[in-house]
């Protein structure tokens, strides 16, 4: 997309706002039954396109995106009016996610989302659907790579809310700062998992199991690596082969609860993170599929390339601490995770361990327009 288009994109949706169509509460709610419609009359070329960029199957698609989106509307269209009034909002586990575009109708915003060139599939049907449902004039969709987001983060917004990478965050950042914009990102980071060996090992591997090969580990709150005591590490590893059977079957290649990386790029930068790991489960690939199987990789020293950055994919390193206050020493000797999962019977140990600040977003209060991306990496 030219950037003299990306300008017109933005100039329009600041004039459309500046009418005023987007401040009569019935119009709002009209969107978001319009987008309620987009959901369920299109999910099947929703479940499509994810399928052709991820090899996601349909439940993992209504599961992830389409369920938590449908619960948010009608969660945000039952109190918009209490909302829209001045007292503080109330939250319950739909509305703490906060999915920025339906915060945006309620709170009568212009947006423009940009999602990922990555996941080429869905972006492509969200540029084709969103204006055949939503005012098109409120709200747009630019499609396009890195010269289209540099384009995009030179245009002044009254608020740019971003998931993806911590790199691309600072960038977002930095060009924000030039009209001293408001910010919200939800970036990623090295999520860990403390199992203390007095928990219920085989309970706690089966929900690892899951957060982490969910999509294919690329969810940004996916664990990142495992820390525990080396007296209970080949347990873990014998109870999340136990649930990886139980999941994907013997070949999770064949299996349709298996995703991929989204593209060879990525499959390339994941593989690679395997040097020098001594590989306890798993560890097969295939470039022509961007498969790479559930891995697990035991004894996991700090130094390895793969604690190092994100992984943002199915691999799932052991780190072996001696207890309790060695762990915290080595979270706390690194960057802020986005989430913190911990395993224990004794409830002391919730209380001793750092608390990672979980970014869920922010309140929209009235401002036009908004930019709303969900790139992952450029």
């Amino acid at each position: 997309m030219p950037s003299s288009l990306v300008r017109r994109v933005v100039d329009g949706l600041r004039e459309v706002f500046q009418s005023g169509r987007s401040r009569p509460l019935q119009y709002r709610k009209q969107q978001h039954r319009a987008l309620h419609r987009l959901i369920t009359e299109r999910q099947a070329d929703i479940e499509q396109a994810l399928k052709q960029d991820l090899n996601r199957n349909t439940y993992n698609t209504s599961l992830f995106e389409l369920i938590s989106i449908e619960n948010d509307i009608k969660l945000v269209e039952s109190n918009m009016a209490d909302w829209a009034a001045p007292r503080p909002v109330k939250k319950n586990l739909n509305s703490a996610l906060d999915d920025p575009l339906v915060g945006a109708i309620a709170a009568g915003n212009a947006a423009v989302l940009k999602p990922s060139e990555l996941s080429e599939h869905s972006a492509r049907l969200m540029k084709e659907l969103l204006p055949l449902y939503l005012d098109k004039e409120m709200y747009q969709v630019v499609t396009g790579g890195v010269l289209e987001t540099q384009e995009l983060l030179r245009q002044r917004f009254d608020h740019i809310f971003y998931t993806g990478s911590s790199t691309v965050g600072k960038l977002v950042m930095e060009a924000a700062a030039r009209h001293l914009t408001p910010v919200t990102l939800e970036l990623g980071g090295k999520s860990p998992c403390y199992v203390d060996k007095n928990c219920d090992i085989a309970v706690a591997c089966r929900r690892i199991t899951w957060g982490k090969f969910a999509n294919c580990g690329q969810t940004c709150i996916a664990p990142d690596y495992i820390l525990c005591e080396p007296s209970i590490q080949d347990r873990i590893v014998e109870e999340i082969q136990k649930t990886l059977l139980e999941f994907y079957q013997k070949d999770p290649k064949s299996s349709p609860d298996y995703c991929r990386i989204i593209n060879t790029r990525h499959f390339d930068r994941v593989l690679a993170l395997m040097n020098k790991c001594t590989i306890a489960l798993g560890g097969e690939s295939d470039r022509s599929q961007c498969y790479i199987a559930p891995t697990v990789l035991k004894d996991v020293l700090p130094h390895f390339k793969i604690m190092q950055e994100e992984i943002f994919g199915p691999l799932l390193p052991i780190v072996t601490v001696n207890g309790l206050s060695e762990a915290i020493h080595f979270i706390n000797a690194r960057e802020k995770p986005l989430a913190l999962y911990v395993f224990s019977s004794d409830k002391t140990v919730f209380f001793s361990l750092p608390v990672a600040p979980l970014a869920l977003g922010v309140l929209f209060e009235l401002a036009s327009p908004v930019w709303l991306s969900t790139s992952g990496y450029l």
